[in-house]
């Protein structure tokens, strides 16, 4: 009897030191995949039989309803499952990917314990056996610790998925390291692009108000895949036109510009492909107009006092925007400005000098050979 309650009294003092470390340093994980692991390995040093373990975090996206840590105890690797919102790429409607993973990776009988809420974050374990009740009562006692530091990571996930979706992964990354003061922004160089939809105005006096939001979503997925699909970033919706940027971040903005070319051409297949949709079932086509251009922005906080927005500014912004005006007199879709054009080996077709209003000389322009 003596040495039953050594050993449990053995047992307590070691979960102690678990519930410490959640108390004290479980909030400073720089994410909920290393808490996962941590809280793992601490389990296990304490004696309580894991094979693998799952937290699950509902996040505010516009595609993901449910994020999944997934760990294994026998490696201390972690992987992410992601269950996807309704109308998202691939829609999850059971949203339970860390449970099915927890299963498969047991071998032989499950023996699995979930703790937590319901409607909150979830904690799910998998044992080589069955736990005992002490041992259930230990994953319970952790969870419960566990709700302060996950309530942190959960508000800091809120936070960044609700600045990426408004203001682009690396303007998030920006406005989240640097004060909140107007007169703080830097230098950069990127080749941008600047893109509008044609006829809009008359597309919003001649449709029903849900048509004219589905035709610029579908034009906005176009666009905004390709830009993202090369690297690119979007900064701005203005009305119905992107302004994006693709930041010079090697030596030569080689790179940054081909991506930026890369990005223009796939955006043309997109709409020619949504047009091809939209032809059959008896809508009119979307047209569109962009413009390229290599230059230095000032990337920053703009804006009154207290109301701050994060954009670009410069000559740079003014000449891609005024070069995009040239799209619809030269009957060209995409527009490529001398600067940009002097970076790249992608075939172009030399359109000539041409005046931009605002702008103090004239620029070289180019064009995206015609398909």
């Amino acid at each position: 009897m003596t040495k039953t309650v050594h050993l449990r009294h053995h047992r307590v003092m070691q979960l102690s030191r678990t519930l410490a470390w959640l108390v004290d340093a479980a909030s400073d994980c720089p994410g909920a995949d290393r808490l996962l692991a941590e809280l793992g390995a601490h389990l296990v040093a304490d004696g309580v039989p894991l094979a693998a373990g799952a937290l699950t975090l509902e996040v505010p996206h516009p595609l993901i309803a449910k994020r999944t840590w997934l760990w294994r105890a026998e490696n201390g690797r972690v992987i992410e499952a992601l269950g996807f919102a309704p109308g998202g790429l691939a829609p999850d409607p059971a949203n339970d990917a860390g449970r099915r993973w927890l299963r498969d990776i047991a071998r032989g009988e499950v023996h699995e314990e979930v703790v937590g809420r319901q409607d909150g974050p979830q904690l799910g374990w998998i044992g080589p056996r069955p736990f005992t009740a002490d041992e259930i009562e230990q994953l319970r006692q952790a969870a419960r610790f566990a709700a302060t530091p996950l309530v942190v990571l959960a508000a800091r996930a809120t936070l960044r998925a609700t600045l990426d979706a408004y203001l682009g992964k690396r303007s998030a990354e920006r406005v989240l390291a640097a004060p909140l003061r107007r007169d703080l922004g830097e230098t950069i160089q990127a080749a941008l692009l600047y893109a509008d939809l044609r006829n809009f105005t008359m597309l919003s006096e001649t449709s029903p108000p849900a048509d004219v939001i589905a035709a610029l979503d579908a034009w906005f997925d176009r666009i905004a895949g390709a830009v993202h699909a090369f690297g690119g970033e979007v900064l701005k919706f203005i009305g119905d036109g992107v302004l994006a940027i693709f930041p010079v971040v090697e030596a030569s903005p080689r790179r940054a510009c081909d991506a930026a070319l890369r990005a223009a051409s796939a955006a043309e297949a997109g709409m020619a492909y949504l047009n091809g949709e939209r032809r059959s079932h008896g809508l009119p086509p979307l047209a569109f107009g962009a413009a390229l251009h290599l230059g230095e922005i000032l990337w920053g906080n703009i804006g009154a006092a207290n109301r701050l927005d994060f954009t670009a500014i410069g000559r740079a912004v003014n000449l891609a925007s005024r070069l995009e005006g040239l799209c619809k007199p030269l009957g060209r879709t995409v527009l490529v400005s001398g600067a940009l054009a002097a970076e790249t080996d992608t075939p172009l077709v030399a359109l000539g000098p041409h005046p931009l209003r605002g702008i103090a000389s004239p620029c070289e322009v180019f064009a995206l050979p015609e398909t």
